[in-house]
């Protein structure tokens, strides 16, 4: 494995260190987004700081670190670990576009915001759409699924919030957004991956048809702030 791929096992920290700096908030040696953006943070060394974590909860009471399970203080407690599949994809995926694909535009972010945390609530931030370019599918005039970018390095990007209202599911939306959003990223010369868990067995045999494979497990591990 090459010291490019290495950096998927931290990608919340080559992600802040590289592309998305701008919105890193540091302390000693972990990185987390500004919570507005992305409630993740992770570390340099295998030994998260106990101080950091606490002076981010400052920012943000509900968060999660990726990768080792992090070492904290009294003033938090491990709520859950989210143990997903990395899975990443080495080519273009060839799939039938039958629905029109919107680039979605900064007038869209309330719509999106909105569905997908109706099905996937805790991860989308007000500010999360401004990390990446995010698609969506319309039904009369209503946005019913999305697909976008979340994670970046100078050499992958991350597909995420791929969402279907559940009106709207069984039809083909995500795999057509899957497919077109990593086709974007490969236009980039970047290699797009992502993370889901691993109990979501639906999802993973969608992406393993699309020609994901899983790349390891990776833990997110949710932290709660207890003393507010």
């Amino acid at each position: 494995m090459s010291a490019k791929d290495q950096k998927l096992d931290n990608p919340v920290w080559y992600s802040l260190t590289e592309t998305h700096q701008d919105v890193a908030i540091v302390y000693d040696d972990v990185k987390f987004y500004q919570p507005d953006y992305c409630p993740f943070g992770g570390s340099a060394a295998v030994n998260n700081t106990p101080k950091s974590l606490s002076q981010y909860s400052k920012l943000a009471t509900n968060f999660y670190v990726v990768g080792h399970k992090p070492h904290f203080t009294e003033d938090l407690e491990l709520s859950k670990e989210l143990v997903c599949n990395q899975m990443i994809l080495d080519a273009p995926v060839s799939v039938e576009i039958k629905e029109e694909i919107v680039v979605l535009q900064l007038h869209h972010k309330d719509e999106l915001f909105r569905l997908v945390n109706l099905v996937q609530p805790g991860y989308f931030r007000k500010k999360t759409s401004q990390l990446g370019r995010y698609y969506g599918i319309f039904q009369n005039q209503e946005l019913v699924a999305v697909s976008g970018e979340r994670m970046k390095m100078c050499s992958y990007t991350e597909v995420s919030a791929v969402v279907t209202h559940p009106n709207h599911v069984k039809k083909g939306f995500a795999k057509q957004l899957v497919a077109h959003t990593a086709n974007q990223i490969f236009r980039e010369n970047k290699m797009p991956y992502l993370h889901v868990a691993e109990t979501n067995i639906g999802a993973i045999s969608m992406y393993e048809k699309l020609g994901f494979k899983t790349r390891r497990k990776i833990s997110f591990w949710n932290l709660v702030l207890t003393q507010q």
